[in-house]
């Protein structure tokens, strides 16, 4: 069964720190394109960062660049967004993406960020 699962979500001051963490099971994650992506409220998704696994190679929205950072840990089948200097416009739901070489796509379930002071 294929299971992607987000956590690290929360209420946060701008200026702060979070680490999100995308859990995957059910599917090859090293060889799978793992994305980041989020929606506030009103507004149309947003792809956030890409995190290439073949390739190893990451790209990120203007809008987060120098801030946030996409990592894996393939022993632990598990995708990271380390984002630094939160600011309110960061405020959404957070939800990890996967595509495996087949082209078959499957998504987390969503993790909740606030940045209010």
């Amino acid at each position: 069964q294929v299971q992607l699962v987000e956590s690290g979500g929360g209420l946060v001051q701008p200026g702060r720190s979070l680490r999100l963490s995308c859990a995957a099971s059910g599917f090859p994650f090293s060889t799978s394109l793992i994305r980041w992506y989020r929606q506030a409220p009103g507004k149309e998704s947003e792809l956030v960062a890409v995190f290439i696994s073949a390739g190893g190679s990451t790209n990120y929205a203007d809008s987060v660049k120098g801030r946030f950072t996409i990592s894996r840990d393939n022993a632990k089948n598990t995708v990271y967004l380390q984002m630094n200097n939160l600011k309110p416009d960061d405020t959404a739901v957070y939800y990890c993406n996967a595509r495996t070489p087949w082209g078959s796509v499957y998504w987390g379930q969503g993790t909740q960020v606030t940045v209010s002071s």
